[in-house]
This record gives C-alpha cells, structure tokens and sequence, in this order.
C-alpha cells in the first residue's frame, strides 16, 4: 500500500448529514460530560467556534447567552464547541462574567483530539488550520439534523437568523407547511408544492400569484 493510499484510509469522513441522524458522541465540558443524545427529546443547536478569547467569538457567545430564554421558549438547549483545552473555557468564560457582566449558562464542549469537530465536519482534512470553523447544526428531539449552517472565521453568526431557522423548523413540522423566503414568526407561510393534477386545480394563488405560490396565515 502507498503512502497515499495510507492517508485516504485515515481520512475522517464528516457524518453530519441534513434528515441523518446526528453522530453521538461523549464529551467533557464546562458543565461536566454530555453526550449528543441526553438532549432527545428537546431541540438543540450544537454550534462551533475557532477559538477562546477572540473578538468574534466573544461577541457571538454574549449574544447567545443573551438570546438563551428565547432558546428555551422553542424547546431548545445550546451546546457550544472548540478545540480549545476545557481550562481555557473555564478561564473564557470567568472572564466574559467579570468583564461583561455575562454568566454563560450552556455547555462548551473541549475537542483538543478533534474527534468530533472532524466527524460533524467543523475541520476537514485539507484545512489549513486545526480552528473549527463557524458551524451551526439544528437538531431534532429525535436526534435528526435539520438544518446546518457554516461561515467562515472571520465572519460573525447572527443568534437572530438562528432562532428564525429553528421557529421554521418547528413551524413546518407542525403545520405541515412552508416558510418563503425571509419569513418570520407570526407573517405568512405557504403551502407545500402540490402532489397531484388535481390539488393543483384547486390552487388559484394570491395576490396576482400562481398556483404554485399560496400563501397562507400562520395561524392557520
């Protein structure tokens, strides 16, 4: 076998997949070990960030922790992650709270191996930095990712953006709908694409619309 060939078999494929089930893992964090599936049941965002102490990354965890009862009203935990040491963490955190007046109430998972940065595909194996980037995974109460979202290091997330992912996903679960571009909790929604000649026949769209485009109240 080349040496090639070595390093392909090495390769850390990303499990994370839209409608797979999310990876388990274990892992220690700042608020002591948690595995992927103790959060059955509720959603979870499971977001990761390239390092402690960095400008954006502190804005966006102040954000989140600010935004973390909204989080709660959805039937949601927040579960962040770096490849930094669990001391760092401690350390980032203790110093948010004296600075900024913040107590970071959500666990910070500690990845220094990269086992599970590599298996949700935070890093991959031609990165040219161990930082994981900006990933966002939603997931599911029965542990199905949703919906993922990745930005660059440089950019920062928007928590707002993030709970209206999450309000639509539970939206279209429960009401069997869709959401148009730039909706939001309490505008309308649309309906799914028609299966058939005949539920077509029954769409007369809205306003100047089609019968591909209908809008619906989302209170119904």
């Amino acid at each position: 076998m080349t040496n090639s060939e070595t390093e392909e078999t090495n390769v850390v494929q990303p499990q994370a997949l839209i409608d797979a089930l999310a990876p388990d893992f274990e892992a220690r964090t700042t608020l002591g070990l948690v595995k992927r599936s103790d959060y059955l049941g509720r959603w979870l965002v499971f977001f990761s960030h390239p390092a402690d102490f960095t400008p954006v990354c502190t804005s966006e965890f102040v954000a989140f922790q600010e935004a973390s009862d909204k989080f709660s009203e959805l039937n949601c935990d927040l579960l962040g992650l770096s490849v930094d040491s669990l001391y760092a963490h401690i350390a980032w955190v203790r110093d948010i709270e004296e600075r900024f007046g913040v107590r970071i109430t959500f666990p910070i998972i500690e990845d220094i191996s990269m086992a599970v940065s590599r298996t949700f595909g935070m890093i991959h194996d031609q990165s040219t930095t161990t930082a994981a980037v900006r990933s966002v995974f939603f997931i599911d109460p029965k542990g199905y990712i949703r919906a993922m979202i990745h930005y660059p290091m440089n950019i920062g997330r928007s928590v707002d953006e993030i709970l209206r992912v999450l309000a639509a996903l539970q939206i279209t679960d429960e009401k069997k709908i869709a959401t148009p571009e730039g909706w939001t909790p309490g505008t309308k929604t649309v309906l799914p694409p028609p299966l058939d000649q005949d539920e077509a026949d029954t769409r007369t769209g809205d306003e100047g619309g089609a019968w591909y485009l209908t809008h619906v109240e989302d209170s119904k």
